[in-house]
């Protein structure tokens, strides 16, 4: 494995009025990645995913536990680390009055080489991420997608064998993050390995080889998308009963096309069933025969969110 973890733990300091309080922002992480894969890494806002991609790429230092990144350890041997790997983080790093070019030069020279190989490898990056059109302007100018490219690019300057991308595509617009997943799986298949944080579920689905879901400091489930939605079988009806959840619940519950339910913070009931098609004319006779009307209600297929709302009772695009 190019990546492990073992009980990986960070608390921080919090004050609130005249108190202090500790806040576990990650409470005990054990994870394996395996090299050349695309790793994704889940969850909502706050789960300590940050925190953890900052101690794997040094910036923080844990509490407890370790990590070995390419056989460095993160505790022992920070700088080796940082020499094996490359980390995007989630604020970009471009600077407003340099170029593209110039920042990739000066980038590669901070690693340590030469300057004609750093110039050979700004070229490189340039023509693979696609930068020649505006390498040369100032960074002021790029649009959002531009400088996430240049972010990676910067990145990757230094031919590292593993990459961390923090939320790589948030707030990029369709075609953007489209075109950041092609340079996602160019790196793959470049044989580097890709460590990406997101709470985008399709980008987890689309992208990942293997995917892990964080709440709360820990990981709640991990392993492939299809495997993990595999785990939740059948077909998802997706109920709105103005305010009647609980009315609908008691005729519902235990009716033999329902293997279970769950009741979503914001609103209605999700219910799993075997055969969706089938359950429907069932639902809407037994919630019409009380009285109660439908908002609205939507069959689908198990998806990531579901995977999470199953192992946290609550839905991941609620946030």
């Amino acid at each position: 494995m190019i990546i492990e973890t073992t009980g990986l733990r960070k608390s921080f300091k919090s004050r609130v009025g005249r108190e202090t309080k500790t806040v576990e922002a990650v409470r005990g992480v054990d994870l394996q990645v395996a090299e050349g894969e695309i790793f994704g890494f889940l969850g909502p806002n706050g789960a300590g995913k940050t925190t953890t991609l900052r101690m794997l790429a040094t910036l923080i230092v844990p509490d407890e536990g370790d990590a070995t990144i390419a056989g460095a350890s993160v505790r022992k041997q920070p700088g080796e680390v940082r020499r094996r790997i490359g980390y995007v983080a989630q604020g970009g790093s471009t600077w407003e009055g340099s170029s593209a070019r110039e920042e990739l030069v000066l980038q590669a020279r901070l690693y340590g080489m030469p300057k004609a190989e750093a110039q050979r490898r700004t070229a490189e990056a340039i023509e693979a991420f696609q930068l020649a059109e505006f390498a040369n302007r100032k960074s002021g100018t790029y649009s959002g997608g531009q400088r996430r490219r240049v972010d990676i690019a910067l990145g990757i300057i230094h031919a590292p064998k593993v990459v961390f991308l923090d939320e790589p595509t948030t707030g990029l617009d369709p075609q953007s993050r489209a075109h950041m997943w092609d340079e996602v799986r160019r790196l793959r298949a470049e044989g580097m390995t890709v460590f990406i944080t997101t709470h985008y579920l399709d980008e987890a689905d689309v992208l990942c080889d293997r995917v892990a879901i964080m709440d709360h400091g820990l990981i709640v489930t991990e392993g492939t998308p299809v495997d993990l939605k595999r785990e939740v079988a059948g077909d998802v009806v997706t109920l709105g009963v103005n305010g009647a959840t609980q009315q609908a619940l008691k005729l519902l519950d235990g009716q033999p096309y329902v293997r279970k339910y769950e009741t979503p913070e914001g609103g209605g009931l999700r219910l799993y069933v075997d055969d969706g098609s089938a359950a429907i004319p069932h639902i809407l006779r037994t919630l019409d025969g009380e009285g109660i009307a439908l908002a609205s209600i939507e069959l689908h297929r198990p998806s990531l969110d579901d995977v999470f709302l199953t192992k946290t009772g609550r839905s991941l695009r609620e946030e």
